[in-house]
């Protein structure tokens, strides 16, 4: 998924007794603990007292027992990890799909708070604000030439939901000035970026994660498509690192007929547990596609795993990232969290496609730059499995466990000298904060004009391309831009309509140009 490098306002949160970090989650099935779990956990908490009492300085132990949690969890496997609690409030956020706040994308221009968007449907939006307004005040406090940092402004503009803030906001269209109250409330994070007709017969979902919301907001983006008559679907999982599974679970459930199985999982008593499709799948006859790139991770290879697995679909793209072990959140007591690994998950066909992770946590890390030296990610020969993890389909093909989902159809990287790193340039907040400074000067003009029509006026117009050279060359960097001129202005145009219209608008003009898209459309 492209995102830009938006700064969300989103909420933030002592002691930690060492007893909850080690009781909390190494008891068995509420029995009390061994002998030897007993003098360890005393041991640590005596550790921790004499610190307290008899060390020469003062000590944050809070930061020592986060650091000795850690450090227990580094041996375990690499998805089991501990959230801190001042971190916590926004990992549920993003897992929730929502937040309490006033609902805005903003920058810090010229250090002035200027809007990018307000979030559709959100408090500000409801208001009234606008893209390019600028917040002057808020709650009678300046925002601007403050060099506020950003856990500042957060501060600032965060309150209770139902709460009301204050703003003062300078309208530059109009050169006003004028006072709104806006009333804090919950904005949603969206995890489905849009759901649209690529062309007459094709629907195409983007889902950027797995969330609370994600299966209301797919099942409501394909109800719509099916209601325009599409007859064939992609589900895009590219960058999607996957987040809770029953979300997945019930998407898959959407493509499969009554009792094919969609997830084996495994726990540490050897547990097994078979979840199968139900009647009630919307999409379980017509053609489907499956899009996933070395970042699609955990739920997003639980979708793959049952579609390929069960031939009901075309899985496009390249090898997946290899994760096939399963979390559960548990709460520690103080408001901080840990979710450790409490099961294996297997396809349908028994594969795992979880990478190893036994030569430590570096080579487990480096995977993805050891496939870019590889070759992998621009040839699908450069993929080596072992025979020995071969598995069969329910209609007999061969498909592989170990590390990933190996798709069906292999899309490379694009391999043209230097494509892919303008391709990333063009998605860097340095050029999306560039570009907003280019429409504040036009933005009026702008506005009136159709996707279409603002994507001819740049191509048409040089100023557009020759201003962004300069800006990229003073910048620092040493690209030959004109060598990519025609890809430049491609994703230029992106950056506009991403900001003057809305994620459907978006996407309708970067699939143009989609390498996974196009090869569908050619099969």
């Amino acid at each position: 998924m492209s995102k830009k490098n938006y700064l969300w306002p989103l909420l933030t949160m002592g002691s930690l007794a060492a007893g909850i970090v080690l009781g909390g989650f190494f008891s068995k099935n509420g029995l009390p603990f061994s002998v030897k779990e007993d003098r360890g956990r005393v041991k640590l908490n005596k550790l921790i007292d004499l610190i307290e009492q008899e060390y020469v300085d003062n000590v944050n132990t809070d930061s020592i027992i986060d650091m000795t949690v850690n450090n227990i969890l580094a041996q375990l496997d690499p998805h089991s990890i501990y959230i801190s609690k001042s971190e916590f409030d926004e990992v549920q956020n993003v897992m929730k799909g929502s937040f309490v706040g006033i609902g805005i994308n903003y920058y810090m221009l010229n250090d002035t708070l200027a809007v990018v968007k307000p979030l559709p449907g959100g408090p500000s939006d409801k208001a009234g604000l606008k893209a390019g307004d600028r917040i002057l005040y808020a709650e009678k406090v300046q925002l601007f030439d403050q060099n506020l940092s950003n856990d500042s402004i957060i501060n600032l503009l965060k309150g209770n939901n139902g709460s009301k803030a204050l703003l003062k906001v300078y309208r530059k269209s109009a050169n006003k000035t004028f006072n709104v109250e806006i009333t804090r409330g919950e904005v949603p994070l969206k995890s489905v970026d849009t759901a649209i007709k690529i062309d007459e017969k094709t629907g195409y979902i983007k889902i950027n994660r797995f969330a609370e919301t994600t299966y209301p907001e797919f099942k409501a983006g394909l109800e719509s498509l099916l209601r325009q008559g599409i007859e064939e679907l992609v589900l895009d999982l590219r960058e999607n690192g996957g987040g809770y599974m029953e979300p997945a679970i019930q998407i898959a459930d959407d493509f499969l007929k009554t009792n094919e199985i969609i997830v084996k999982t495994v726990n540490k008593k050897g547990n097994v547990k078979v979840t199968k499709a139900s009647s009630k799948g919307l999409f379980t006859d017509k053609k489907l596609y499956i899009l996933i790139n070395e970042n699609s991770a955990s739920a997003s290879e639980i979708i793959a795993g049952a579609i390929q697995d069960n031939d009901r679909g075309i899985i496009v793209g390249r090898r997946s990232y290899g994760k096939g072990l399963v979390q559960r959140e548990m709460y520690l007591g103080d408001g901080s969290a840990v979710r450790l690994t409490t099961a294996r998950y297997y396809t349908p066909s028994g594969r795992s496609i979880q990478k190893p992770y036994t030569n430590g946590l570096d080579e487990y890390n480096s995977d993805l730059s050891n496939r870019f030296k590889s070759g992998e990610l621009y040839s699908k020969d450069s993929i080596h499995l072992a025979d020995s993890l071969k598995f069969k389909t329910t209609g007999g093909r061969i498909v592989f466990g170990g590390g990933g989902i190996v798709p069906d159809v292999f899309v490379p990287l694009k391999n043209k000298h230097g494509e892919d790193a303008i391709q990333l340039l063009m998605k860097t907040s340095l050029v999306s904060y560039y570009v907003f400074e280019e429409i504040e000067k036009e933005r009026a003009a702008l506005e009136q004009l159709t996707a279409t029509e603002l994507s001819e006026k740049i191509y048409n117009d040089p100023k557009y391309f020759n201003d962004l050279k300069s800006h990229l060359k003073e910048s620092g960097l040493t690209f030959n831009l004109d060598r990519h001129k025609k890809n430049i202005i491609f994703y230029l145009v992106a950056e506009y309509i991403h900001q003057l219209y809305d994620d459907n608008a978006y996407y309708h003009w970067i699939i143009q140009q989609d390498p996974m898209i196009l090869k569908i459309e050619n099969m």
